[in-house]
């Protein structure tokens, strides 16, 4: 068990903080410390939600905790969206802000960004690009936080996908053909840039598809989780120990 994180290679740490609980109760904390430590240094805190039950766990602690930190000095903005309404289940911004209470913290609503991938996605995916870089100038993310899904794809880079090969842009629309729909997704650049991206993989589900990821050589068209995290950036990966299981002969 690795409770602080350790370098996995060059392009990845990893933490291990225990069974599933001990390793929510860390992602909050490594979040809380992380906003904080933003604030102070340049008074906001940007980070990108992710859907997904890890996250959705995360905000619903977070709703909790109004006296963590100065939530008036934090900015929402989303990894990816679904081609849904905000009021859909299945909706990455109704489950942060409605179902797991994010929007019950005193966040000014002028710094809640949602993705608009219902209509005229490519339109609206060139204009949350241009209202990240309104709202952010030249600064980066402070934290982007992603999940990984059971066929390597994280955020709306789902494999074998168009969206993969983009360069030159922080938010794209992309078609999935696998689900016969299109998501929008901020990009590997834009992911990439992040103060400190996390991605939060949680179940002894994950532990065949983690270990493939993490340990195979890099076919990011097959699995796109292996494009995050650079050797002057490495991503951090935040794992129990059931997603682990497959992974402890690989780790030095």
């Amino acid at each position: 068990m690795h409770k602080e994180p350790i370098i996995f290679d060059d392009r990845r740490l990893l933490a291990i903080p225990g069974d599933h609980d001990e390793t929510i109760h860390f992602a909050v904390e490594n979040w809380i410390e992380t906003a904080n430590e933003s604030i102070q240094d340049h008074d906001f805190f940007a980070v990108a939600l992710s859907g997904g039950s890890t996250p959705k766990k995360i905000f619903e602690i977070l709703a909790q905790r109004p006296d963590a930190l100065d939530w008036t000095k934090v900015y929402l903005f989303w990894g990816d969206e679904r081609s849904v309404v905000p009021t859909d289940p299945d909706s990455n911004y109704q489950m942060a802000i409605e179902e797991s209470g994010l929007g019950s913290l005193p966040i000014p609503i002028h710094q809640i960004f949602r993705m608009v991938a219902e209509t005229d996605i490519e339109k609206n995916a060139a204009e949350y690009e241009t209202l990240i870089q309104d709202k952010l100038g030249a600064h980066p993310f402070d934290l982007v936080m992603l999940g990984m899904g059971d066929d390597g794809h994280t955020a709306s880079l789902f494999p074998h996908t168009e969206a993969l090969k983009t360069r030159g842009k922080l938010v794209v629309a992309n078609h999935v053909p696998q689900k016969d729909t299109w998501r929008m997704s901020l990009t590997y650049e834009c992911i990439n840039a992040a103060h400190q991206i996390c991605l939060y993989v949680l179940g002894a589900s994950k532990a065949g598809v983690l270990e493939k990821v993490l340990t195979s050589p890099l076919n990011y068209e097959k699995y796109p989780s292996q494009n995050i995290g650079t050797e002057s950036n490495p991503a951090l990966w935040i794992v129990d120990l059931d997603a682990a299981k497959n992974l402890m002969a690989h780790i030095k």
